[in-house]
């Protein structure tokens, strides 16, 4: 930031808040309000939270009802509370995270500029998870609502402006791509692979593979296990991890019985945000098996923060973060036998993936949030010109 600049006022509209609420959209918000002030933005927000977000958060966010409470009980208080705040300050610019809580209070925001953080197609994400008809048109209507107002839209990546131009027809000159970043600190541990599982109390005489997604369908975790099963064959000493919770969780964990995996894939559920960086570092490679709208993939650059590699599927963003490193880190194809072909190469030829020492310089240098935050903060200046 040029220091002559003065510092720009923004109210940030976010979905939930990060770590009561895991998931990318939450962890980009969070991180944002945190880094975004070094670059002359002053950020206050509202989210559906606890009554402990507020004190989290040493005031800068306010959280307007629980996640839990019925959907029109939590708009009408984000109404109450949003009005309360824009009659203490009036913001130079609203920024949004999440349609589902821009839509009911356009009116009260329509003297602002909108800019929007687009995390990902929402409605198509919810046809994919299988909700009715109804439901994916209902979300799809509030995104199009809610996007007639952005004056500057921010993507993650390029697969994500496509997405938004021609699913949602947002002009390309509207749009600005800045990808997700990382506390590269935070996630660099002065561990060796070897202290790291000694303190995880994970094997040492055993390649490991790491997965951290949210367990639904999108993320190609049915793929993954079935790959394992024929990387097995292989080598036989393989092992999976696979840290996260969601709705697919029981019918995962059936398919590892099923498929006699009992020794080759573990079903870690939750682990504390705190434990990952430990985790990525104990690893071999982290997996990214994703089969649709992956706008960019924060597990990467996490792993990669943490001085591990990222195999990608060719879905969305997931290239974008990866390939400039390695080109090797991206599949070819999504599926079972590209992943297991894929992990198989990759665990009998380790030396030539990249190093601890490549992957954190490059995490460093491209998605530290020092860096994210700054391109942030250019596309919110172009939106008050």
């Amino acid at each position: 930031m040029n220091r002559a600049e003065p510092p720009i006022t923004t109210l940030q509209l976010g979905m939930g808040w990060f770590p009561e609420q895991t998931g990318g959209a939450n962890r980009v918000y969070y991180e944002l309000l945190r880094h975004l002030p070094s670059s002359g933005v002053v950020v206050n927000g509202v989210v559906a939270g606890s009554s402990e977000v507020g004190r989290n958060s040493r005031g800068g966010v306010h959280a307007f009802a629980p996640p839990v409470t019925p959907l029109l009980v939590r708009w009408w208080t984000l109404r109450r509370e949003l009005r309360r705040m824009l009659t203490q300050r009036q913001p130079d610019l609203v920024v949004s995270h999440f349609p589902l809580y821009t839509f009911p209070v356009l009116d009260l925001i329509r003297s602002r500029p909108l800019v929007i953080h687009f995390h990902g197609p929402w409605a198509l994400e919810s046809q994919i998870e299988g909700d009715r008809t109804m439901v994916t048109r209902i979300k799809a209507l509030l995104e199009w609502s809610v996007y007639q107002r952005g004056a500057r839209f921010i993507v993650l990546s390029q697969a994500f402006r496509d997405i938004l131009h021609l699913r949602y027809g947002v002009s390309p000159r509207c749009i600005r791509m800045v990808p997700g970043g990382v506390d590269v600190n935070r996630f660099t541990i002065d561990l060796t692979r070897r202290e790291a599982r000694e303190q995880l109390g994970w094997p040492q005489d055993r390649p490991i593979l790491l997965v951290v997604r949210r367990l639904v369908r999108r993320m190609g975790l049915e793929h993954l296990v079935a790959a394992i099963d024929q990387a097995r064959k292989r080598i036989p000493e393989a092992l999976l991890l696979v840290v996260g919770k969601g709705p697919l969780a029981k019918a995962l964990s059936d398919q590892v019985q099923l498929l006699g995996l009992s020794k080759n894939v573990r079903m870690l559920g939750f682990m504390p945000d705190e434990d990952l960086p430990m985790a990525y570092r104990a690893a071999n490679l982290t997996v990214v098996p994703s089969v649709a709208f992956e706008g960019f993939g924060l597990t990467v650059v996490e792993s990669l923060a943490a001085g591990t590699p990222a195999l990608v599927t060719p879905v969305g963003g997931l290239p974008e973060v990866v390939r400039d490193l390695s080109p090797g880190l991206v599949l070819p194809a999504i599926g079972t036998s590209p992943l297991s072909e894929g992990l198989v190469t990759a665990l009998t030829r380790e030396s030539s993936l990249p190093d601890a020492e490549a992957c954190r310089a490059y995490a460093l240098a491209r998605y530290d949030w020092s860096v994210i935050a700054g391109r942030v903060r250019g596309v919110y200046a172009e939106a008050l010109r």
